[in-house]
């Protein structure tokens, strides 16, 4: 499956965001649907999934409280709404996909084990 992520930019702390992910030629009834990220010299890390049949979701704690990743059964697209950003979120955010996983599970899934990934969407926060 192919992902395409919508939906960066920048934005003053405190502000929000909506990043939007979509499949294209497939649907995405099987797959646990989340978004990691990538700041400069960092590592790439989880930030939010949603298990698409169930709708059970599951954040890094990073996020908890500010993030939501919900979906759209009619777009067949997950969003991920960034409230209170902080410049510590600011990254490149990727699109990620999972077959017959869990929400939980993707959170702990090294990102090398990813079945597929979206290219990435930059978010600037600035203090």
């Amino acid at each position: 499956v192919q992902l395409q992520a919508y939906g960066g930019g920048l934005v003053q702390a405190g502000g929000s965001l909506r990043l939007s992910c979509a499949p294209s030629g497939r649907a995405f009834s099987t797959y646990t649907i989340g978004w990691f990220r990538q700041a400069p010299g960092k590592e790439r890390e989880f930030v939010a999934a949603i298990n698409w049949r169930h709708g059970s979701t599951y954040y890094a704690d990073s996020v908890k409280g500010r993030f939501t990743i919900f979906r759209d059964n009619v777009k067949n697209t997950v969003y991920l709404q960034m409230n209170n950003l902080k410049p510590e979120d600011t990254a490149v955010y990727y699109c990620a996909a999972n077959l017959l996983s869990t929400a939980q599970a993707m959170g702990l899934t090294a990102p090398t084990y990813i079945d597929y990934w979206g290219q990435g969407t930059l978010v600037t926060v600035s203090s």
